[in-house]
């Protein structure tokens, strides 16, 4: 996978957009000087950039200038650091949509996907996926009203964190069915732990679909949500009216580089927002249908890969309850034994019993006293074959108590 990663990527840039050369060699971003990043714990990270044009870049970009470009707090950024676990999530931002997708954490803004850097196998297919269907938009291979930039990365992001967690689930199950049945064939302490481990496995990867489908099952029943999600009507809205309003001065400043949020003052963006805000009103109303039909694109979107990660879903479901069925037949066939031990043991009792009636004669007959009786020449004989006798009817009886109180089966 290294080499399709050197023919997808070319040599990495240092920095972004927005860095300046200095007179003294050393290239800051952002006013920052990258030694003193580097003690603050805010280093360079390596980025996967691929564009609307399905061109792909590797840039390392640190933390402030990755917040400032695509106008998100810290908060979001922890969520796609390798170095914290976090559960599956998609929030939809103001000029971008933050994915964390099992492997795949990236950033998807109107014009961009900025993918954490990893030689993973799946996240270098979501780079070269992405740049399939870009190009196949590009020269007309698909509908007209082909869904926009933001949505096909969101889309093939779904794709990868479903079809992973498909085939780990997959997986699971041809390892699972054979040692279950193996297991009811055999109860060992090797199997036991070997089902012990795979339940473990099967627990944890639930969890994992679970918040996956939790998460797009909330997106799905919040229209505020998925409208903030649409990132190009809402840049185009914002364009349109920053060109048609000729009394707002223009510096320069690129729409693509928001004012950082760690930089601006608090008063400046609240006025700033208010602004845009005003501007946009009037154009609410004539955009309501589209944004109305844009939800129910997304809808679509998100349902259809619902409805693949509740597969995925009902498939652990089955097959936990199969391991559910499994121990549950597991303890019957165990009660079955046990019950057998304690009617072996009952019988062993009660024959017990039996015999300390000999040895109760025999005890009696080793008295030191004198009877008629000893004189006999068959009496010995005698005294065995009545207290044997009378032993096997008292073993009797106890069966017959038994089976009549269902102690042991007929």
């Amino acid at each position: 996978m290294s080499d399709l990663k050197d023919r997808l990527l070319p040599p990495p840039l240092r920095g972004d957009s927005f860095s300046r050369p200095s007179s003294s060699g050393r290239q800051p971003l952002l006013g920052l000087d990258v030694s003193g990043l580097k003690k603050r714990g805010q280093g360079l990270k390596s980025w996967i950039r691929v564009d609307t044009f399905a061109n792909t870049q590797l840039i390392e970009v640190d933390k402030f200038s990755m917040m400032r470009r695509c106008d998100l707090p810290a908060r979001d950024l922890r969520l796609l650091d390798p170095l914290f676990v976090y559960p599956s999530t998609i929030l939809g931002r103001e000029r971008a949509i933050v994915v964390n997708l099992e492997q795949i954490r990236c950033i998807i803004t109107a014009d961009e996907v900025l993918l954490l850097n990893s030689l993973d196998d799946y996240v270098l297919g979501y780079v070269v996926e992405l740049q399939q269907r870009l190009k196949a938009s590009s020269v007309g291979d698909t509908s007209p009203d082909y869904l926009p930039f933001e949505f096909r990365a969101l889309e093939v992001a779904l794709e990868a964190a479903c079809t992973f967690l498909d085939a780990q689930a997959s997986e699971l199950e041809i390892e699972a069915y054979p040692l279950l049945d193996e297991l009811t064939s055999k109860i060992s302490t090797v199997n036991l732990e070997r089902v012990r481990r795979l339940k473990s496995r099967l627990v944890a990867l639930t969890r994992r679909v679970q918040k996956v489908r939790d998460e797009i099952e909330q997106l799905m029943d919040d229209d505020g949500d998925m409208a903030e999600m649409y990132l190009t009507e809402k840049k185009k809205r914002l364009e349109g009216s920053l060109y048609g309003d000729q009394s707002l001065p223009n510096d320069g400043v690129s729409f693509s580089a928001p004012v950082s949020p760690v930089s601006s003052p608090p008063s400046s963006r609240r006025l700033e927002k208010s602004l845009s805000f005003a501007r946009s009103r009037p154009d609410s109303a004539k955009s309501s249908e589209s944004e109305n039909e844009n939800i129910e694109e997304l809808e679509m979107l998100l349902e259809a890969y619902f409805v693949v990660i509740d597969s995925t879903l009902n498939k652990l479901t089955s097959l936990k309850e199969y391991i559910d069925d499994t121990e549950d037949f597991i303890n019957i066939q165990l009660d079955n034994v046990r019950n057998q031990l304690i009617q072996f043991e009952l019988l062993l009792t009660t024959a017990t019993f039996v015999v300390a009636i000999f040895g109760v004669v025999a005890g009696i007959f080793g008295m030191n006293f004198e009877i008629d009786l000893f004189e006999q020449p068959g009496a010995f004989k005698w005294v065995l074959t009545i207290t044997g006798v009378c032993g096997v009817l008292v073993f009797l009886g106890f069966l017959w108590f038994y089976k009549s109180r269902r102690l042991m089966p007929l």
